[in-house]
């Protein structure tokens, strides 16, 4: 919030929540399309995962680079430039004849994302009035929800009737819109003190922020091996036909939706226990699929587990950051956005190994197994630092 009103700017806020839906829709929508881009282009699923590893490499250097070197820069003039990048990356993917020029868009598209992912907490925070920064963060959160929903199984049922690049073709679409509305509705923000290296150091040398860190890594990594290549698990290691995949991605994204919910309102309480519960519905349901061999119900229930998990964590892994650096929100958004980041290309990368050399199981077998790890770090030492600071602030 520009710090001459105390007005709440629903209508900027709404405009970054549309784009980081849009954002994380194009991220995302390779998990239903791997199969029919790997044919088209002429290469393995391994290598057409990498689309997703190429977006969130380049995030997660992209977010603490940007929020370093924008100083004094109006946030307003970078939200838009991010919007523009966005909108290249979306042409450019509907157009790539081969892997390399794909890649090279999905690594545009994680300038943007990263970015976006870095500032847009901070910008909320700016928005809108003190009391209305929890009501602004789940609207952004919303968006990121719906985009967990919707962009799998969408990705799947377009490129099953029309094709991959017409899926890509959508997100020109979002961009568009996500770009005028933007220019639209977003107020000059500059900034009083622009982030440093010497506030990420801060940051980074809270106990708090490096346990949120280390649990995003294992459980993102571990998860975005799983779901990357989770299609072609479905069609050729559960032998279920390409009609129904669509619904059961549906239903990990339905569920992910509830599971935003659930974490929110648990994030309230304890962040630590929802982040903990999160990881471990994870590496439940991860588990339980990578046995093969169930019946339709048991896939379709360990689809919804795995998706109110998913759901619940980035929720509380961001309100367990927000807690543990609220005096550096931009700072420690950047942080958080890279860990997740760095996690996400690790998992394309991982996933891709483990497919092509150990078997279709194995990138989930790797998730349940990280998952775990991970929330055993919340849950043991997480959760005491966080009694602990409670107790503190109390006193």
């Amino acid at each position: 919030m520009d710090s001459k009103t105390t007005d709440a700017n629903w209508a900027a806020v709404f405009a970054l929540a549309f784009g980081l839906f849009g954002l994380i829709t194009t991220e995302l929508l390779p998990i239903g399309l791997i199969p029919a881009m790997a044919s088209d282009l002429g290469v393995s699923d391994g290598a057409a995962g990498q689309a997703i590893t190429a977006t969130a490499l380049i995030a997660a250097i992209a977010g603490p680079l940007l929020v370093l070197g924008s100083g004094r820069l109006d946030r307003r003039k970078i939200v838009w430039m991010l919007g523009l990048f966005f909108l290249a990356s979306a042409l450019l993917s509907t157009l790539a004849t081969n892997l390399p020029l794909l890649l090279a868009a999905r690594a545009l598209l994680g300038v943007s994302l990263g970015g976006a992912w870095a500032m847009v907490i901070a910008l909320a925070m700016r928005l809108v009035p003190p009391s209305k920064v929890p009501r602004a963060i789940a609207v952004i959160f919303t968006g990121v929800s719906i985009a967990n929903v919707i962009a799998a199984p969408l990705g799947a049922w377009l490129s099953d009737l029309l094709s991959w690049r017409t899926t890509f073709a959508i997100s020109v679409s979002l961009a568009l819109v996500a770009l005028i509305s933007q220019l639209a509705t977003m107020p000059r923000l500059s900034t009083m003190a622009p982030p440093s290296l010497a506030s990420f150091r801060s940051v980074l040398a809270k106990p708090a922020v490096l346990i949120g860190l280390a649990t995003t890594f294992l459980v993102i990594c571990g998860n975005t091996a799983a779901i990357a290549f989770l299609r072609t698990f479905l069609e050729s290691g559960l032998q279920i036909n390409a009609q129904t995949v669509p619904l059961v991605l549906l239903t990990f994204g339905l569920a992910g939706f509830f599971g935003n919910l659930v974490g929110g309102a648990l994030s309230s309480r304890s962040p630590a226990l929802a982040a903990g519960g999160g990881a471990l519905a994870i590496a439940c349901a991860t588990t339980a699929l990578a046995s093969q061999g169930q019946a339709p119900a048991a896939i379709f229930a360990a689809m919804a587990i795995w998706g109110l998990g998913f759901g619940a964590f980035p929720v509380a892994i961001s309100s367990w950051n927000a807690q543990a650096a609220p005096d550096q929100a931009e700072s420690a958004g950047a942080i958080l956005s890279m860990g997740f980041q760095v996690a996400i290309a690790g998992g394309g990368v991982l996933g891709g190994i483990l497919i092509e050399r150990l078997g279709m199981s194995a990138p989930l077998q790797s998730a349940g197994i990280v998952a775990i790890i991970g929330a055993a770090v919340m849950l043991l030492i997480g959760r005491p630092d966080e009694r602990r600071r409670t107790a503190s602030q109390a006193s």
